[in-house]
């Protein structure tokens, strides 16, 4: 679950910046029978492969990005072979802007209640002993003082603990491509919009019962004894145009997880891939088609939104676009 919070939760990107992780790559090294059914899996997905799409329509002209939220000195060659389309653009799509970030931090700074639970029981009442001491030891990883965080939500340190340790670093903006992206238009003139409000992540977490936030958060502690070679397996993947694959291997992770029984795992896979992806697609498609008819646009967003049957280039499929990789 950790793996896919990761790349699902873009707007959670401003809370982190990446530093160097060393460890192996965890799909590289999988047996073939092991990683046969991954790669079917992820083959059988509407397109699965690739980063950077292009999509015509009646003389409109979208180009697509999907995003990896955390720093890396390879987002430079894609920003190279973007620069051609946000040169022609007349506006840049992202999920959430400089406007937003800033409404983001002052609903947080007017209503704490967002992050922090003032009513409820706090984490060490709810989480069992060896689950809160846990939670207690990846915190510290962090830097983050396990007191300071028993009463903040489960959701939020779900995102949190997404970040592996070798990567946290609260001091530091991040500069993954969304932001690299928004500095390109910031210098160049170029109008940015958001693809969704900017609350719209409370919402969703919002609608998630407290057992199931509780749940994901220790779903995320089940895999913390390997951050740093998941989060070279997760960048690897991303660069190789294979983050459908790396979220098969993440389910499957979890699937054979012996703290989770798998009838529990494939239902809170599928809540979030429901709430955090596929229902947010839906609503970006008509943003996204009103700012195409004003003229070429590019629309960037965390890679595992581009996928799927729900993803928003079949989504746009449907609607009479075509989409092809782009050169």
């Amino acid at each position: 679950m950790r793996c896919f919070i990761t790349l699902a939760l873009a707007c959670m990107a401003p809370l982190v910046a990446q530093a160097e992780c060393v460890g192996e790559n965890l799909i590289a090294s999988l047996p073939p029978a092991q990683l046969a059914p991954l790669r079917a899996a992820t083959d059988a997905t509407p397109f699965a492969k690739g980063n950077l799409w292009h999509a015509t329509r009646a003389g409109q002209d979208i180009t697509l990005v999907g995003t990896f939220h955390l720093d890396d000195p390879r987002h430079v060659a894609t920003m190279t072979a973007l620069t051609p389309a946000l040169s022609q653009a007349k506006a840049l799509l992202v999920e959430a802007g400089p406007a937003e970030e800033t409404a983001l931090k002052a609903q947080v700074a007017d209503h704490p209640e967002r992050l922090v639970n003032r009513t409820g029981p706090t984490l060490p009442e709810v989480l069992s002993d060896r689950d809160w001491a846990r939670l207690s030891d990846a915190l510290r990883a962090r830097g983050i003082p396990p007191f300071f965080a028993a009463k903040l939500q489960p959701w939020y340190l779900t995102a949190v603990l997404a970040v592996p340790a070798c990567q946290f670093d609260p001091t530091e903006i991040p500069n993954g491509l969304d932001r690299r992206l928004m500095a390109y238009a910031a210098d160049h003139d170029l109008a940015v919009q958001a693809l969704e409000p900017f609350d719209t992540i409370f919402k969703i977490f919002d609608s998630f019962s407290p057992k199931d936030q509780v749940l994901m958060l220790t779903q995320t502690l089940d895999a913390s004894d390997q951050d740093a070679a998941m989060a070279v397996t997760l960048s690897d993947s991303y660069f190789a145009g294979d983050s459908r694959l790396f979220w098969e291997f993440s389910k499957w992770q979890v699937m054979i997880s012996p703290n989770t029984a798998p009838e529990e795992a494939k239902r809170q896979f599928d809540l979030v891939d429901a709430a955090l992806v596929n229902r947010r697609n839906v609503t970006w498609i008509p943003v996204i088609e009103a700012a195409a008819a004003q003229g070429p646009i590019v629309v960037a967003f965390g890679a595992l939104h581009l996928s799927g049957e729900q993803g928003v280039l079949n989504l746009l499929k449907r609607d009479g676009w075509k989409i092809e990789p782009l050169p």
